[in-house]
């Protein structure tokens, strides 16, 4: 609970944050990243942060940054998870069928299972990074199976990107033509409409898994 207010009230100079690294020129990237680990082990929403990688440094390389910060804060927790904090992780998902079920479903197909949940999550992102230390999925594929985040990920990046032309625009401060917002448009129309169908796809068999281990979950 006080990790989870400290991160809700940490996430207020999020956007201080992003307009600093903005700033700092060549070595902003390696700031936001390590920014982005900070604030996923510390339980701060990563979804401004996410917006903001967008706008300040395009849909390719801010998707590229987003996923290192994210890889390296959700591989960070769960080492916390797994050899630090294991009794205060254990209290906070204590009495939850559906980790239980999961837990289960890891242990037997561990990559695949933790894949599945981070193409469509049932468990909060940074959460889930602890949860899934106390589970008997090996490192390595835990880490593999950080690539199934691209999809949410280029999701949120486009979104960021897209604001940020469009306030570059009302600002005057962008010559794009009729072509380019519509190139812009339709890449984003694109990019949801394929997410939430891998979103859907994921879920239906994360369900699927977690009901064969245990049908009342």
């Amino acid at each position: 609970m006080l990790a989870t207010l400290g991160g809700r009230q940490a996430a207020t100079l999020v956007p201080r944050f992003a307009a600093w690294v903005e700033g700092l020129g060549a070595v902003g990237p390696l700031v936001f990243i390590l920014g982005y680990a900070v604030a996923t082990v510390a339980f701060i929403p990563g979804s401004v942060l996410t917006l903001a990688a967008g706008a300040i440094f395009g849909v390719v390389k801010g998707t590229l940054l987003t996923l290192a910060g994210a890889t390296l804060g959700a591989c960070a927790a769960f080492l916390v998870a797994r050899y630090l904090a294991r009794s205060a992780i254990e209290r906070r998902i204590a009495n939850n069928p559906r980790f239980v079920a999961i837990d289960r479903a890891v242990g037997r197909e561990g990559f695949k299972i933790v894949a599945l949940l981070r193409l469509s999550p049932i468990f909060p992102f940074n959460l889930l990074n602890y949860a899934l230390g106390l589970t008997r999925v090996r490192f390595l594929d835990y880490f593999a199976a950080s690539a199934a985040m691209l999809p949410g990920t280029l999701l949120y990046v486009y979104y960021g990107a897209a604001a940020g032309s469009l306030a570059s625009a009302v600002g005057g401060r962008t010559e794009k033509g009729t072509g380019d917002w519509i190139v812009l448009g339709l890449g984003l129309l694109a990019t949801v409409a394929v997410t939430t169908y891998v979103t859907r796809l994921a879920g239906r068999a994360v369900r699927q898994e977690i009901e064969q281990e245990d049908p009342h979950v």
